[in-house]
This record gives C-alpha cells, sequence and structure tokens, in this order.
C-alpha cells in the first residue's frame, strides 16, 4: 500500500472550490522548473507578491518523496537502515507523522528557501524530553539540504525532518513566510542595517563576535578576497543557475552503511538490507530521481571495494549465492539506468566511462560466475553497436557490467520503438494484435527495454512494448513450426539436432520472461501522480482489454511465461549459471501458479502444449532435442498437473516426453548411476560438467512420481509410465524412491490394495536389485528388505519367483540373511494366509535357496542355510556336507568355530569335533597374543574334546600345540585337562574309569612340553626389549611360568637351571636379576 493515505497527502493546494489565481499558477510552474537566480536574472525588478508565491510554491508538495527519503519502501513497511526493528512506529517516516501529529512541531520559519523550526521528542522512561532545532533548505519543489541537532547518522531523513517538512505541506498557511534576507536587508536604511548588526551580535555575541570581527575587517581591507566579489551570499535565496537540482542525498552514510552491510557477510541480515537499498534505487528510478543513478554509483563503488573479491581471486573460491545475486541486481539496475530513453547523452558518456573503469578491475565478478568462459556478444545485435565495443571484443570474459557497457550503443530512435513508447488512452485488441513491431534485436535486450521503462516510471510505454514483444514472439513460434513441419523428415531421420537458441531466455542474466510476465500482470497507470498509485490486475484473468476480442493481460503473461519455460536451450557452463536456470525456472513457475486457471487459459496452455510436442528442435518438448539441452521436468510436471483435469491424453504425453534426459543416455556407462547428493555430479567424457545434474535427476523422479500418483486404477497409463522410468532414469536411488512412492499409493490404508500399481512398484524394486547387484550401495540391505516386504504383499508367486531368480537380485548372503530368513519367518506366513501344502512349497524354495547359496558362498552362506534347512533332514545333511567340503579351502577358523558351535548347540557334538579340528588346522597363535579373540574358541575346542574322551582330546591336542604358541593359553588348556578324567559322560552315557590322564604320557607330556617351551620362548622375546616400567609385570609372569615347571615331575630342576639361564645370559640387567634372586634365589 502506499505510504501516505488520501488524508497525508495533501498539498499545499487552495480548496477545490475557489479557483487559483493566474499569478499562483505561473508562480507554480516556475517555482518547479526554474532556478530563483533565473528569475530575478530575467526580470529586472520582481513584485514583493510574486516572490513570495514563488517562495511559497517552491516547497516540496506531495508527502510521497519525503516518504521515500526517510524509509526503505514507499509503504514505510520496512526497516530502517540501522536495525532489524520490525515496529513500523520507529521507522522515521512513521515516527515524523506522530511527532507532527502529537503537536510536537513549534516555532516554524520560512524565510525565502530556507525553513526551520523546533520539534521535541517526548520524554520516555529511560530518555529526558529533547528539543531538536531543524533547518531544512529547498529548491525547485526538492529539498537540497538538512540539519537536525539530534545528530542523526543514516542514509534516509530522521523523524525531526520529517515532522518539519509535512507540518509545511500539511499546514502551509500557519508558517510564517518570508522573503529571502537578502531583500529584507535591501529595505533597510543604513541606520537599521547598523541596529540590525548590533542586535544580531549582541543576541549570539558568544558564537558570531569573532567571526562577525573577521569579516568587519576583510570588508574595510580595500584589497581583501570579500571586497573583490559583487553582492553577497544568501542561504536563503534559492539555488543559483548552475546548481544541481536534485534532493538531498547523504552520500558519506550511503558508502559507510554499503560497507557495513558488506563487511558483515551475509550475517545480521545484512542481504536483505542490501536488497532494500537496490530496491530504493529502483523507487527513485520510477520517480525520476537522479538520485537513483547516483545512489547506484555510490553502491557499486564500495561492492568493488569489497576485500573479498579478490581474497577469493587469490583462493580460487566462488562467491556465495546470495552474494552472487546481489551483483546480478547490480548489473541489471545499471542496464536500467543506461536505457533510460530520456537521458542525455553526456549523462551516458559518464556513465559509459565509469562502468568501463570498474569492468577493467581484475577482481570484477564475471557475468556467468564461472572464471574463464567467453560467451558471444548477443547483446549487441543493432547493426550501429556491431563494432562499437571492440575493446570488449578481445577480453576473454564478459562481467556483470559488460551487457550495461553494451547497452550504452543502443537508442531509442527506431520507428518501431517510438510507436511503441507513444503514450495512448486506451488498449484494443485490434490495436494490440496489429502492434508493427518486427524484432530485428535480440529478444532479451528488447526485454531490457520494457524493464527501462518500467523502472524509469513509463508504464505504459512499458506494456505497449511488452505486447509488441510478445505479438512478434507467437509470429515467430508460428514460423519456426512451419519451418519443422517442412524439413521434419528429414530431422527425424538423422535422430540428432543441434541447439536452436545458444542463449536461453529461461535463466538469462536480463531475465526477459520474467520482466515481460511482471509488466503484463502488473497495470501501472498515472502512479507517478499525486492522486494515483499502482494498481494490479485481478488474478483471475477477468481483466480485458475494452474491446471485441476481450484477451486479457494475464494471457499474455500465460503465454509468455510458457514460451519461454517450453523454450529448447543450451544447459550453461559453470555452477551459477546452472543454478540460476534451475532457480529462475521454479521461480517462474511459482508464478503460474499463483494464477487460477478459467477456460480461456487453459486453451493458452493446450495450444502451447501442442505446439511444444509438435515444434521440434524449437521446442524443448520436440521429437528431437539436442544432447546437452536443458531437461524439462520440472515445467512438465507443472503443465501435466494444470492440464490432466481438462486433457488427460495431452498431460500424459507431455509428462511422457519430457522424462528422457539425453545427456546420461548417449553417454553413461553400464551399471549403476546413482551417486551421494552431496557429492558433485560429473557426466562422463564431458566438460564443462553438469554441476546440477543431481537435482535435475530428482526432478525427474518428481515428474514420474507425479505421474504414478495419477495413473492409479488405470493399468494401460501405469504401465507406459514403467516403461518410460525403465528406459530414462539411470539412478538407482531414485527409481528406489519411486518403487517406494508407488508402494505407498497402491496400499493407502482407505482402500483395498490396488494389485497393478504394486506390480510396478514390484518391477520397479527388482530393477533397482540388478542395478546395484553388483556395486556399492549403502541403502542395498534396506532396498532388499523393502523387496521382500513389496513381493509379500503382491502375493505369494512373487516371493516365489524373487527366490527362483535370485541369483540375478541378490548376493548369496542378502539372499539366505534377508530374503529366505523373511519368508520363513511366521509374520510372513500369517500375513500371506498359507495353507499348509502352500507353506511347504514356499518353504522348499528357501531351502533350495539357501543351499545353492551356501554352495556358491559357503564361508558367508553356510550358516544361515543350517539354519533354514534344519527341519528337513536331506537338505541339512546335504548343507552340513556343503561345510565340510569347503572347510579345507575356502572357509575362515572363525566361520568353522561359529559353525562348530552351532552344531554343538544343536546336538551334534561329533560334528562339532570335526569342524573344531578343521578351524585348527588354519590358527596361529603367536607368543604374544594372549588376547587373540580366538582363543576362547581354542579353550571351547578342547573342552569338547575333554568331554568326548581320551581319544577326542589325543587327537586334539597335537594340532593345539602346532597352532598355538602362546604360553598362558597353552597353560590354561593343560589345567583344564588335568582338573578332570576326559570322557566323563560318553557320548552314549557309558562312565569310564574316572582315572586322571598322566602328565608323563601322551598325550599331556607333549601338551606340557610345548608349554614350558612356550614359556623360554615367551621369557627370552620379553627381555630382548623390556623396560624398568615390566619389570614387576614380568616377575609375575615367572611364578606362572613355576607353576608350570612344576607340574613335570622334574620341572624344580629345570626351572632351577631355566632361572640360572637367565642370569647369565642378562646379568646386564642388574636390577632386573636382583628381582629375579630376590623372588626365586
Amino acid at each position: 500500500s502506499p505510504p501516505p493515505t488520501d488524508r497525508r497527502r495533501r498539498t499545499s493546494k487552495p480548496p477545490a472550490s475557489s479557483p487559483e489565481s493566474l499569478l499562483d499558477i505561473a508562480a507554480r510552474k516556475v517555482a518547479e522548473k526554474w532556478p530563483f537566480q533565473r528569475v530575478e536574472e530575467r526580470f529586472e525588478r520582481i513584485p514583493e507578491p510574486v516572490q513570495r508565491r514563488i517562495v511559497y510554491w517552491s516547497f516540496p508538495r506531495s508527502e510521497r518523496e519525503i516518504c521515500m527519503y526517510s524509509s526503505f519502501n514507499t509503504g514505510g513497511e520496512e526497516s530502517g537502515a540501522a536495525g532489524e526493528n520490525s515496529d513500523e512506529t520507529r521507522l522515521p517516516f512513521r515516527r515524523g507523522i506522530a511527532l507532527l501529529e502529537g503537536g510536537c512541531v513549534d516555532n516554524v520559519l520560512q524565510v525565502g528557501f530556507h525553513l526551520s523550526g523546533t520539534v521535541t521528542e517526548p520524554a520516555t522512561s529511560s530518555e529526558p524530553e529533547t528539543v531538536c532545532n531543524v533547518a531544512i533548505s529547498f529548491d525547485r519543489c526538492k529539498i537540497t539540504s538538512v540539519t537536525c541537532g539530534c545528530g542523526n547518522k543514516d542514509i534516509f531523513y530522521c523523524a525531526h525532518v520529517v515532522a518539519l517538512s509535512l507540518y509545511r505541506i500539511r499546514q502551509p498557511d500557519r508558517v510564517k513566510l518570508h522573503l529571502p534576507i537578502s531583500e529584507t536587508l535591501f529595505q533597510m536604511s543604513r541606520d537599521q542595517l547598523q541596529k540590525f548588526v548590533q542586535y544580531l551580535i549582541t543576541v549570539h555575541h558568544t558564537q558570531v563576535l569573532p567571526t562577525a570581527q573577521k569579516l568587519a575587517d576583510e570588508i574595510l581591507s580595500q584589497n581583501s578576497e570579500i571586497n573583490q566579489v559583487h553582492g553577497a551570499p544568501d542561504p536563503t535565496a534559492g539555488a543559483s543557475v548552475d546548481d544541481e537540482n536534485c534532493w538531498h542525498l547523504d552520500e558519506e552514510q550511503v558508502q559507510e552503511q554499503v560497507k557495513l552491510f558488506l563487511s558483515q557477510g551475509g550475517y545480521h541480515g545484512s542481504g536483505k538490507q542490501l536488497n532494500l537499498l537496490f530496491a530504493k534505487v529502483r523507487e527513485m528510478l520510477k520517480m525520476r530521481d537522479s538520485n537513483g543513478a547516483r545512489m547506484l554509483t555510490l553502491i557499486t563503488e564500495q561492492f568493488m571495494a569489497d576485500p573479498r573479491l579478490s581474497l577469493w581471486r587469490q583462493q580460487g573460491t566462488t562467491m556465495t549465492d546470495k552474494y552472487r545475486q546481489l551483483w546480478d541486481e547490480l548489473g541489471a539496475l545499471w542496464m536500467c539506468i543506461v536505457l533510460n530513453p530520456h537521458s542525455k547523452p553526456e549523462q551516458k558518456s559518464c556513465w559509459l566511462r565509469q562502468l568501463k573503469k570498474w569492468n577493467s578491475v581484475d577482481v570484477c565478478p564475471w557475468e556467468d560466475g564461472n572464471h574463464g568462459n567467453e560467451l558471444p556478444n548477443l547483446t549487441n545485435s543493432l547493426p550501429q553497436g556491431a563494432h562499437a565495443n571492440q575493446d570488449l571484443a578481445s577480453r576473454p570474459h564478459r562481467t556483470v557490467f559488460t551487457r550495461a557497457i553494451e547497452a550504452c550503443d543502443l537508442h531509442w530512435q527506431d520507428s518501431h520503438l517510438q510507436h511503441a513508447r507513444t503514450l495512448f488512452s486506451s488498449f484494443c485488441s485490434a490495436v494490440i494484435h496489429s502492434l508493427p513491431l518486427s524484432l530485428t534485436e535480440h529478444v532479451p535486450t528488447a526485454c531490457a527495454r520494457v524493464d527501462a521503462l518500467r523502472s524509469h516510471g513509463y508504464p505504459r510505454e512499458a506494456l505497449r512494448l511488452a505486447i509488441a514483444i510478445v505479438n512478434t514472439l507467437r509470429r515467430q513460434q508460428q514460423r519456426q513450426l512451419e519451418l519443422f513441419r517442412q524439413h521434419k523428415k528429414e530431422l527425424l531421420h538423422k535422430g540428432v539436432t543441434s541447439i536452436t537458441n545458444t542463449e536461453g531466455w529461461v535463466g538469462h542474466p536480463l531475465d526477459p520472461i520474467g520482466t515481460l510476465f511482471s509488466t503484463l500482470t502488473e497495470r501501472e497507470t498515472g502512479w507517478a501522480s499525486d492522486d494515483c498509485s499502482p494498481g494490479f490486475l485481478d488474478l483471475s484473468g477477468t481483466t480485458r482489454h475494452p474491446a471485441a476480442e476481450g484477451e486479457s493481460y494475464l494471457a499474455l503473461a500465460v503465454e509468455t511465461a510458457l514460451l519461454g519455460l517450453g523454450q529448447q536451450r543450451s544447459m550453461p557452463d559453470g555452477l551459477y549459471a546452472q543454478e540460476k536456470v534451475c532457480r529462475n525456472e521454479e521461480q517462474l513457475i511459482a508464478r503460474l501458479q499463483e494464477v487460477e486457471l478459467n477456460d480461456s487459459l487453459i486453451k493458452i496452455f493446450r495450444k502451447q502444449a501442442v505446439f511444444l510436442l509438435e515444434a521440434g528442435p524449437y521446442s524443448g518438448l520436440g521429437e528431437t532435442i539436442y544432447r546437452e539441452s536443458v531437461p524439462m521436468h520440472t515445467f512438465a510436471k507443472y503443465l501435466f498437473t494444470s492440464l490432466l483435469p481438462h486433457d488427460a491424453e495431452l498431460a500424459y504425453k507431455i509428462a511422457l516426453r519430457a522424462m528422457r534426459l539425453p545427456v546420461l543416455e548417449s553417454t553413461a556407462p553400464t551399471g549403476d548411476l546413482s551417486r551421494p547428493h552431496h557429492m558433485v555430479s560429473v557426466v562422463p567424457n564431458r566438460y564443462p560438467r553438469w554441476f546440477t545434474l543431481s537435482h535435475i535427476e530428482s526432478q525427474q523422479c518428481e515428474l514420474a512420481s507425479t505421474m504414478l500418483t495419477a495413473a492409479k486404477g488405470d493399468a494401460r497409463r501405469l504401465e507406459t509410465v514403467l516403461e518410460s522410468i525403465q528406459k530414462n532414469i539411470h539412478s538407482s536411488s531414485h527409481i528406489f524412491k519411486l518403487a517406494q512412492d508407488a508402494f505407498k499409493i497402491a496400499t493407502l490404508m482407505d482402500s483395498l490394495p490396488d494389485i497393478t500399481l504394486l506390480k510396478v512398484s514390484l518391477e520397479l524394486g527388482l530393477q533397482v536389485m540388478r542395478m546395484t547387484l553388483s556395486t556399492l550401495n549403502w541403502r542395498r540391505r534396506e532396498m532388499v528388505r523393502w523387496l521382500v516386504t513389496c513381493a509379500t504383499e503382491v502375493g505369494v508367486y512373487a516371493l516365489d519367483s524373487i527366490m527362483q531368480g535370485w541369483f540375478t537380485l541378490f548376493t548369496p548372503t542378502e539372499a539366505t540373511s534377508i530374503v529366505a530368513t523373511t519368508v520363513m519367518s511366521s509374520s510372513t506366513i500369517v500375513r500371506l494366509h498359507l495353507e499348509c501344502h502352500q507353506q511347504d512349497n514356499l518353504a522348499s524354495s528357501a531351502r533350495t535357496l539357501a543351499l545353492q547359496c551356501a554352495m556358491k558362498d559357503p564361508q558367508n552362506c553356510a550358516l544361515s542355510a543350517l539354519t533354514l534347512c534344519e527341519k528337513d533332514h536331506i537338505a541339512f545333511e546335504t548343507a552340513y556336507q556343503i561345510v565340510l567340503d569347503a572347510a579345507a579351502t575356502g572357509m575362515s577358523y572363525t566361520q568353522l568355530f561359529t559353525i562348530a558351535r552351532y552344531m554343538e548347540h544343536r546336538g551334534y557334538p561329533l560334528r562339532a569335533y570335526k569342524l573344531a579340528t578343521l578351524a585348527m588346522t588354519h590358527l596361529n597363535l603367536s607368543y604374544n597374543q594372549d588376547t587373540h579373540p580366538a582363543i576362547n574358541d581354542v579353550l571351547w575346542a578342547c573342552v569338547l574334546s575333554h568331554s568326548l574322551g581320551k581319544n577326542e582330546l589325543a587327537a586334539i591336542i597335537p594340532l593345539v600345540v602346532k597352532s598355538v604358541k602362546c604360553a598362558t593359553v597353552l597353560s590354561d588348556i593343560l589345567r583344564r585337562c588335568t582338573l578332570t578324567t576326559p570322557g566323563v559322560v560318553t557320548l552314549h552315557s557309558r562312565r569310564n574309569s574316572g582315572k586322571l590322564m598322566s602328565l608323563d604320557k601322551a598325550p599331556l607330556r607333549q601338551l606340557l612340553d610345548a608349554t614350558i617351551g612356550a614359556y623360554i620362548n615367551t621369557t627370552h622375546s620379553r627381555l630382548t626389549h623390556i623396560s624398568p616400567r615390566h619389570y614387576s609385570e614380568f616377575i609375575e609372569f615367572l611364578s606362572k611360568a613355576r607353576e608350570t615347571f612344576l607340574m613335570a615331575h622334574d620341572g624344580h630342576i629345570q626351572f632351577t637351571q631355566f632361572i640360572d639361564n637367565l642370569k647369565q645370559i642378562y646379568k646386564g640387567k642388574k636390577k632386573l636379576m636382583m628381582l629375579v634372586r630376590e623372588r626365586f634365589g
């Protein structure tokens, strides 16, 4: 909403009931256009009443400009530059109104072109009442300087300046008005002048006395500089002829604020504040305020001085996306400024010099955000501009200012442009459809002209030019369709095509389609006057031309957006440019989604959809497209959902055609093309890369999911969509997502399962299994579990089918540990409501699968196969034989020990013993591996052998001696074997004699000798690199060794000899040997 309400937008015009005098009418025009010095020069003597009326009318008459210079936007809805306070009453404009309406403005005096007064700031709980002295100078209805005692430091006017200004606008008759002070002094006699000066000095002697004396001395000196000048300055006499007539703008504060926002690096809402400053520039341009260009120059200088630019260039890093968008807006604003249709040649020359200066700086950001790419000059397409910038042609890149520099060569003298810019009172369809504009220049450039017209406050002319451009695009579209139909057979026979648009309109730096859409959906008529504000089209599409055909602006806008979005265009180079294409497309679609579709708009959708399908290389949805053209998935999804309720056949044609992704189809290797989303997607054999490929593939997936949802219950459509997915989507993760989506849709709680959609879900799941079978995928286990769940929902035949062909879908481990195990679980049986013979058949298939997997991968599947085959004797025996066959070659001791323990648990101790002995042959424990995880298995194997009998123990001890070199483990086994009698309970429950085994005879003698030998070897090994902090631990180790030595009948002698031997060999370790003597003698 506009800032000032109707009540607040009062001007100093007299009441409508009393007509203005000729003097007032003339004085108002003169006050608006002429500097007062020119008036004085033109007339020898100006009557005082005339002077008074000129002075009276020279103050700004509208509150709009006051609001513009005291808040970020016209509505005063945004926070000020200094903070983020959302309370709009704290904004300078709103606070100024509050002060005015609170009666805080007093002592208002206008002397010539100078307004002064006091504004009282009421006391608060934390601050006392303060009185601010405010002074305002003005000229030709513009405030040229402001001074306030509050010491405000901001880009915009403070609330006190606002209050005083509004007081003068709203209550001009209450302001005491005087002629410029020089006129008053002219009327005084010498005595009066002397009295005036002396009184002035007396009242303000502390402030002005030194200055007064200095001026008096200079005046009395004949040769002083002051006497060389005719007359004297008068701050109240208005502007001179040479003074620039513009509103007061604190340049220093603009620079400081921009510098502050940039230094914050995107924090504290600085990006928002900079965008608000850009919006303020646009607002100034619309008001045709020269400060727009001035303010943008100040902003640009600070942007160019940002130290991060050189830092990023040195480090080779890219700027952030939000910061990059700020630079884009900067470039677009300069484009608008240089295309001002009423700019003077000297202004354009000045801007061109400045732009070239910035353009030549090394750190100036490049247009596409990608260092080193050269783009064709497509902006300069007019003949007079083709050779105007030869210095740019040799440059290796285009900066954000290049287009503005090129636009300096453009003019508005073309007859078609002149016709389009002519003011008109009304639009009729006959006029609109017959506008003769034939665009010979680049479409984005023509649209930049539209943006410039809108930006500079020419909405009607902008609208007329926009309609002319759209009509030209329509005719061009029709010609393209006819051209393709003539060469259709030839192109389709080739099967490939070249790109028809090197530089696409969507994602273009000048945003041509967005500009046309905005222009056509905003009906701006007369907003620059005091009593009008921008109006917007009713988005229901009812606002029409007042003529027979009745085509709405909205219909033109929608058709333009569809034209641009459907254009076949090449994917640009560089991450930023590619992201911009995606972002711009989504922004346009979001704006289209705000439009409520009616019959006339649906007719446009149908027309454009048919064209997109039939226009060949000119359309992104043509039969043959360029391999690297921008995909249409996002756009097609919008078209599909819009057309589906009205023309389902056409909607599916569009969506199915858009599913393709030729950049992958032509170069992608076989196998899985899925990739983690956080990694950059790289298309093989292509440079530059498609950085947004991951996003594009996700959009392709979204389009497919939308079609699956819509096709529920329609078997023919589902089959077609499934074929398209299988043909065009190359990422396993996306196909898996589609499978899950289809499953969810098919099994919604509020309806019976859709068996056709379930089969589609299963088919997609099977494709995912095949794609990811030979590749690493962290979601693989989840995928397998889901597939079994899906097959269960489809039915028992689906489960049987995936088990029959498991080798093309699963690894042996997955097939046994997940598939077969889940199939044979009680929950699956209950879910399927199977009869006994069906359960048996399913179990038989699962056992067959398990045995096949065990044969293929016994190391990982043997145990699962044994578990699954427990209830079938023949299958169980087969599985056990597979284990035995694999034990000698392919299985590790860990796997064999695990299966051996399982056998003991199932009641097969002899089989467990056999497997344990096989495991021992693969084991090797060195002297220092006393914490090895296999130790428990070795102890268990020995305990098992001991429990089976002397023969079994005798058979395993040699294996233990051969495999285990760790003394503590061997001594532990030795003690366990001597504590009880072997085979206390035999296999057939016959008790043996109960006699303990002798340590002097085999097999324990062999074990005892091995243990003593291990202690001796370990001792020598430890003494080689022992440190003092391990001495006590070593003594404890020798104590354990002595216990083992003493188990032999001559162990005491052996240990004594061993200790003596240590003392002799390691006598250099005196402290350690002393500890040995203290403990062992």
